[in-house]
């Protein structure tokens, strides 16, 4: 069973031709997730039926997630990690100047698009696992509009995404489940929820309000004034404009008690990594994280800015979503029917970053594990390579489809990305797809 139907394994349209349907539609998006949908059906028959699919009424966004969802949940109960971070963010998708119905405002009120705010699962190894949950809306046509609609409030889907972690750790009681935040997550009610479910998943946010603790004394004082732990040090990778810098943080941790006026108290730990001696004309990089954890070790707060810094694991599943599978170019004529499509390419991203990272996290996992023996062996011959004695490990794979996909893999070059990874994957599918029709035209 190839990988688009074990995704799919539990989805549930009410009719089986529809399922088989979304699973080939899902291996087609995987083999070409930079192309328009015709282009990726390469058939009119083939397009005419995924549109067909996309408008059927018995099939939704919610639906094929949930297929997704039950995957991930498995992968998340085979991990030896006892650890999972649950990261949340939020991004625009930008569908303007598209005859798209139900789409409203972002930015700014001339740009037509909507919000998408998944959770993202991996392993503190940065393993991704899936999705967990998507939170998706449009705003109006204008910022005065929502403004004179009392029932929209974004914020919920910061408390709501909380609440879905707490529920997927109650069906995982061997793994210890955190929910990971940027500065956009640091606000009470959401900290009130955690507390009033009596942390399911552990809280991990980075601080934006320095909050007042009573005296006179405010939070980012109070840290300063600690004691260091340790220092850390590493490499912040390069910006535009800027060249990668080697940055070295000291670590101090302050636990304390939240007192707002009228609310009940809280116990909290702050962990705080801030850059000594920064370069001459740059601000300090500061990392302040605000979590329910008891922190009494040098380890054990490194262990949490470590797993902070995974956070940009779904800065990275955005860019294969946008950039990658080109999902703002969806030429489709309402918010529902993007929806439903933005369902399937989410699981190719996740299936894409899953393939780079597995890669570099278990690279002598024999490939089989991963790939159908005629994927790698073609792998090989692709890139005239001589195919191994037995089964090849999955980092010979990996390379060979990055290579296929424009890697150079020279010792400067690192360990290779995800783009070239699809491409090279998307080449091999090309060459099976071949196979498979000289075989049906009896060209054996």
């Amino acid at each position: 069973m190839n990988w688009s139907s074990t995704e799919l394994t539990d989805l549930d349209l009410g009719d089986k031709r529809l399922e088989t349907r979304a699973a080939h539609i899902l291996k087609a998006m995987l083999k070409a997730p930079q192309s328009s949908i015709p282009k990726a059906c390469q058939s009119w028959s083939s397009t005419l039926a995924t549109y067909r699919f996309f408008w059927n009424e018995a099939v939704s966004h919610d639906a094929l997630m949930a297929s997704h969802f039950e995957a991930t949940e498995c992968r998340i109960r085979q991990q030896d990690s006892r650890i999972i971070l649950c990261i949340q963010d939020t991004t625009e998708l930008d569908f303007n100047g598209q005859e798209t119905e139900g789409l409203g405002r972002l930015s700014y009120d001339k740009q037509r698009g909507m919000y998408l705010h998944p959770t993202l699962c991996i392993t503190p190894e940065r393993l991704p696992l899936g999705i967990t949950d998507t939170w998706m809306w449009s705003r109006g046509l204008s910022k005065a509009a929502d403004q004179a609609n009392p029932s929209i409030k974004e914020s919920r889907r910061w408390i709501e995404g909380y609440e879905r972690v707490a529920e997927l750790a109650a069906r995982c009681p061997e793994h210890r489940l955190i929910y990971a935040g940027d500065r956009e997550s640091d606000f009470y009610d959401l900290l009130k929820r955690a507390q009033a479910l009596d942390y399911p998943a552990d809280l991990l946010i980075r601080a934006q309000h320095n909050r007042a603790l009573g005296d006179d004394l405010k939070l980012w004082d109070a840290i300063d004034q600690q004691k260091a732990l340790t220092r850390i040090t590493f490499t912040k990778p390069r910006k535009q404009g800027e060249k990668p810098r080697k940055v070295v943080q000291e670590i101090k941790v302050l636990r304390y008690t939240l007192r707002p006026k009228s609310k009940h108290p809280m116990l909290l730990t702050l962990v705080q990594a801030k850059e000594i001696n920064p370069p001459a004309g740059k601000s300090p990089l500061i990392w302040r994280l605000v979590t329910n954890r008891c922190v009494e070790t040098a380890d054990a707060a490194c262990e949490l800015i470590d797993w902070y810094r995974a956070r940009w694991e779904i800065e990275m599943f955005f860019d294969v979503l946008k950039v990658g599978c080109r999902i703002e170019k969806l030429q489709l004529d309402t918010k529902e029917r993007i929806e439903k499509a933005l369902a399937l390419y989410i699981m190719v991203a996740w299936r894409i970053m899953f393939l780079m990272r597995l890669g570099r996290t278990c690279p002598e996992l024999p490939a089989d594990l991963v790939f159908d023996p005629l994927e790698w062996k073609v792998s090989f011959r692709l890139g005239k390579k001589a195919l191994p004695d037995g089964i090849p490990t999955l980092n010979q794979v990996i390379r060979n489809l990055a290579e296929l996909g424009g890697f150079l893999g020279r010792k400067s070059d690192g360990e290779p990305g995800a783009k070239s990874i699809w491409l090279g994957y998307s080449r091999v599918l090309d060459c099976i797809y071949g196979i498979q029709m000289a075989s049906e035209l009896g060209m054996d």
